[in-house]
């Protein structure tokens, strides 16, 4: 649909516009190229009769409430039955033809529409009784709020996060608060009581069926796909689906497994659904499953081991998290030895001790995890005292999970892992400072906070002398120390450690108080709340950070030594354009140089191809990969590094 794609564009250019306007006070157009821009859009509205989520047209409002209120569903949302041999689904199938389709990994949720408005939207909760998520849903990024069909109907489908946008977030918290996996985070954003916490986490919604339909079901022609094909026309998105028969289900199962690791939605498996809607009628539900569908789970790869010791590592906020070690497997063509246990609490629940044998597998095939104790001794001790500093351990609950803290403010192991950030590239990019080598120089105590790495040139003979360093490595050091005296504003940001803010927070915030540090520290939680992804949370967790005593002192020790570097306006050429960058490059030193040139010039550059995407960066435009194949299915321009370089020269 090409007036979708210029819709959703338009929508991008827009509101960048409008939040670079109202709030970093810069104009990236005119209001007549602004209302000419606008007017575009609501035309395309107009003629479509779809309003995309997000749309400037349709402002939606945050909405807080104190509880989900609970909604009846009008049909029943019951769980499928599940086979793990293709054979069997295809017997399923028989003689009828069937949607083959991802089982995505996500919440279910149901959309209801009258008078083609978003009137409704609740989520799978027990099958009969779910929680209205209405303003929730009226911000995640791609449901369409208005819909040309006046009759009323309902359509299922799945919140979804993806995996990019997973790993942004998870970067994002502090360590121990951290999502386990996208569903997780899914559910937590979906379920918000603030709707605003749920728009800056970026749900998407997949639908994969159209039910309580109340227009004319004869354009269907007894056929789900023609009902999906409808929901297209909708402005929907759909879930990825192949039609066929039974002889082609263990064909097509092969080939959806081979798809998995290009996906960047979580999906836990595969779904085929009888196409003829007259048969589904007529097959009679159990009391748990429809017998019109079923659903395909790939057998998960899992390997016997022995845990040999439980680790536990303390973190830069003094949480202790536990880490299983054990014999080492083979998993998915990679050999694994450790596997994060997140939580006390999860240690608990899997009664684990040492020398009990467990199974391990890879989640999404991706992520270690211990799948279950086939011995269950329950031994495990948790530390009283904390494996870095020896100081007392405090097993403190936080949201119904357990989780255990060092009570030493001084722990060396914080002031290790605040220094290990500090000093990383995408804060203070000090070179030369390892772990190994922190950790030896706070055994010394040469350093005890941040301001101390600048000091370090007083202990400059015994930095030569120490094992691994000499005249040249201690020269190079202090040299990468005294260049880090000038950094970007948003760098030194990222580097303080403040809750919740990385790299992209401190870009956000040095640009929205127009690069100044002490606008920042004055703020109150209301004017960095207005920040488009900052929010109330993080805005509470910028204010409290700034208003604790020590941090000040820790900050005004600091500008002793750190001036900021002047972060001039780029000329944003390339704003509303998205980028993705794939395979070698040669003009440049990695992706990160050029996505930072990009990103400069104010455009986005996103890690998977879609409809938004503008160009995907290619040295080898013939390659097979399956970002490759997506952008020519798209009709994406594919451009190598000397083209792209070219047409940047243009832009100029």
């Amino acid at each position: 649909m090409e007036d979708r794609k210029r819709m959703e564009k338009l929508i991008h250019i827009l509101n960048e516009a409008a939040y670079a306007y109202y709030q970093t006070n810069q104009e990236q157009m005119s209001n007549l190229e602004y209302d000419a821009l606008y007017d575009e859009l609501e035309g395309l509205e107009k003629k479509s009769g779809i309003v995309l989520s997000g749309s400037p047209t349709r402002r939606v409002g945050y909405e807080v409430v104190s509880s989900l209120p609970k909604v009846t569903h009008a049909a029943p949302l019951k769980s499928l039955d599940k086979t793990k041999d293709p054979e069997a689904l295809a017997a399923f199938l028989g003689e009828q033809r069937g949607i083959l389709s991802w089982k995505l990994d996500g919440l279910t949720v149901a959309l209801t529409y009258e008078e083609g408005n978003l009137v409704m939207a609740a989520t799978r909760g027990n099958g009969e009784i779910g929680e209205d998520i209405t303003p929730n849903a009226k911000v995640f990024r791609n449901v369409p709020l208005q819909i040309p069909c006046k009759e009323k109907l309902s359509v299922r489908g799945e919140a979804l996060i993806s995996y990019p946008d997973f790993e942004r977030i998870n970067q994002s918290l502090e360590e121990g608060e951290q999502y386990k996996n996208p569903r997780n985070l899914c559910s937590g954003s979906v379920r918000q009581l603030d709707s605003h916490i749920t728009a800056q986490r970026g749900v998407y919604f997949l639908a994969y069926s159209l039910v309580d339909f109340e227009g004319d079901t004869q354009q269907f022609e007894d056929s789900k796909e023609k009902q999906l094909m409808f929901l297209r026309e909708q402005g929907f998105d759909l879930v990825e689906y192949e039609m066929l028969t039974a002889e082609q289900v263990p064909e097509a199962v092969l080939r959806f497994a081979q798809k998995t690791q290009e996906l960047i939605f979580p999906v836990d498996g595969l779904v085929l659904t009888i196409d003829s809607l007259r048969v589904s009628e007529a097959l009679v539900s159990t009391a748990k499953f429809p017998k019109d569908s079923m659903a395909f789970k790939w057998q998960d790869e899992k390997v016997k081991t022995t845990l040999k010791e439980i680790e536990w590592s303390p973190s830069r906020t003094g949480l202790i998290n536990p880490v299983a070690v054990f014999e080492p497997v083979e998993l998915e063509g990679t050999t694994v030895r450790r596997a994060s246990l997140h939580n006390v609490s999860i240690l608990q629940d899997l009664e684990l001790g040492l020398g009990d044998e467990i199974t391990v597998y890879k989640a999404n095939m991706i992520i270690p995890q211990v799948a279950e104790n086939l011995t269950k001794s329950g031994s495990a001790e948790i530390p009283e005292q904390c494996p870095r500093c020896g100081g007392k351990t405090e097993l403190v609950e936080r949201e119904d999970v357990k989780v255990l803290m060092c009570s030493n403010p001084g722990c060396p192991a914080k002031v290790l892992k605040a220094m290990e950030h500090f000093v990383s590239r995408q804060a203070m990019n000090i070179d030369g400072l390892s772990e190994a080598t922190l950790s030896r120089m706070i055994e010394k105590e040469w350093l005890d906070n941040f301001a101390d790495l600048y000091r370090l040139k007083e202990h400059r003979e015994e930095i030569a002398a120490m094992e691994g360093f000499g005249e040249k490595s201690c020269e190079n050091l202090l040299q990468s120390i005294e260049e880090s005296r000038t950094r970007e504003l948003y760098r030194f940001l990222n580097a303080l450690g403040i809750p919740g803010i990385g790299a992209a927070g401190a870009k956000l915030l040095a640009k929205s108080f127009g690069y100044q540090l002490e606008a920042i520290m004055e703020a109150d939680a209301e004017r960095l709340a207005q920040i488009d992804g900052i929010g109330p949370v993080l805005a509470d967790a910028v204010v409290c950070f700034f208003q604790q005593k020590e941090n000040q002192n820790m900050i005004a020790d600091l500008l002793r030594y750190i001036e900021f570097k002047p972060e001039a306006e780029t000329d944003q050429k390339l704003s509303g354009m998205n980028f993705v960058i794939t395979g070698s490059l040669q003009h440049f030193e990695n992706r990160n140089e050029l996505k930072a040139l990009l990103e400069a010039k104010g455009a986005k550059v996103t890690d998977s191809v879609s409809q938004k995407t503008t160009y995907l960066i290619n040295n080898d435009p013939e390659s097979h990969s399956s970002k490759n194949q997506k952008a020519k299915k798209l009709n994406i321009p594919i451009l190598n590094e000397t083209e792209l370089l070219n047409l940047l020269e243009k832009w100029k």
